[in-house]
């Protein structure tokens, strides 16, 4: 039989159960721990999956030396010490998105893992979720042929009307909160956008230099929303990027919004000299992605892909991929350092968004942010 890693889940709130749910399919994983600091939530959990081994303190799972790793699915703010200790453990970490609170966490992370007393520890981010649906593959291996020229412009826009009734009850307190959760939309989903759309490129674009701005909450939804929520549920973004295969400059043109005033619209876009890729990030029942080039007969439109995907696809992704990472040896989707391109960038965008001014991003991901004058 295969090897099969045991995993501890910390944190068993909404996404910790999906991981449970998910990782009973995967004949390569067993979640043998869980933690909460609810007891009796750890008691049902523990008896509804058969797991042995039940926890209401994270130090106590982490030195149970029969875990692999550890997957962290508690708040933004929580993660880091705790990832830094399993490190020290010795265990392997797979983090919910936000990967962490800012850049500097994501550092800490990747010096804890570095610093190990077992060697080669895997680091992850549930960033890479979206990656787990065949489209994905689909579009990294068309964009890696070299079909679309120089890239030239990679959108995102990704606005949603406000639902009739609010999507939250109640609305919870961390997920708009700069302090729980280091941001608002950016963190929730931008994490998500970011990471497929640089994934798919093969995380070839660095970027640079940023501009953006925020918006909170509108009047109209306040229900929909926290009282002490101080985090955006709008941004805007415009990231020029260096493509790295060639040295030339690529646009990453960002937007995402919640609760808005205006109708839904969700683009994703990569544009080069040679043609444009149109796709949907998320799953999709008779999902279709195109392709339009330049023709004699001007620019065509061509199917370049349909297929039908469901959610199972996607949240199954981060721990079964984690797992197999563990297994093989070999680096898991979205590594920590990748993941500190992605939060670099966000650093910026916070940071451009308070001062008004473009920020810049150093090509060492230090998060060095320099007005630019």
């Amino acid at each position: 039989m295969a090897q099969q890693i045991k995993l501890g889940l910390i944190g068993l709130g909404v996404i910790g159960q999906m991981h449970l749910k998910m990782a009973a399919t995967m004949p390569h994983v067993a979640i043998t721990a869980v933690c909460d600091v609810q007891s009796q939530l750890v008691e049902s959990t523990a008896q509804q999956f058969n797991i042995p081994h039940r926890y209401t303190d994270a130090d106590a799972l982490l030195a149970n030396e029969e875990i692999d790793g550890v997957v962290i699915a508690l708040p933004a703010n929580l993660r880091t010490a705790i990832g830094v200790r399993a490190f020290a453990k010795g265990k392997h970490v797979l983090t919910e998105k936000p990967v962490a609170m800012n850049a500097a966490e994501v550092r800490a992370l990747i010096a804890a893992r570095d610093a190990s007393p077992i060697p080669n520890r895997i680091g992850a981010c549930c960033s890479c979720r979206y990656h787990g649906l065949p489209s994905a593959k689909v579009v990294k291996d068309f964009v890696a042929t070299g079909a679309l020229g120089n890239l030239r412009v990679a959108r995102v826009r990704a606005v949603l009307a406000a639902p009739p009734t609010p999507p939250f009850n109640p609305p919870p307190i961390w997920r708009l909160r700069k302090d729980l959760n280091g941001g608002g939309i950016l963190m929730n989903w931008g994490q998500y956008d970011c990471d497929y759309m640089f994934g798919v490129l093969g995380w070839r674009l660095q970027p640079q230099r940023v501009m953006a701005r925020t918006f909170t909450n509108i009047e109209a939804y306040a229900t929909y929303a926290h009282p002490s929520s101080d985090a955006e549920t709008h941004i805007v973004a415009f990231v020029d990027c260096i493509d790295q295969q060639n040295g030339k400059p690529v646009v990453f043109s960002y937007e995402r919004g919640e609760f808005t005033s205006s109708a839904s619209e969700e683009i994703w876009q990569i544009i080069g000299d040679k043609g444009t890729l149109r796709l949907w990030m998320k799953e999709k029942k008779g999902k279709q992605l195109w392709f339009d080039h330049p023709s004699d007969k001007g620019t065509v439109t061509e199917l370049l892909w349909e297929g039908d995907e469901d959610w199972t696809q996607q949240h199954g992704m981060p721990v079964s991929d984690f797992g197999a990472a563990i297994r093989d040896q070999r680096p898991p989707t979205t590594s920590l350092e990748q993941s500190l391109v992605i939060q670099s960038m966000f650093d910026a965008m916070y940071a451009s968004a308070e001062s008004g001014d473009s920020c810049r991003v150093d090509s060492n991901n230090t998060n060095h942010l320099i007005k630019l004058e």
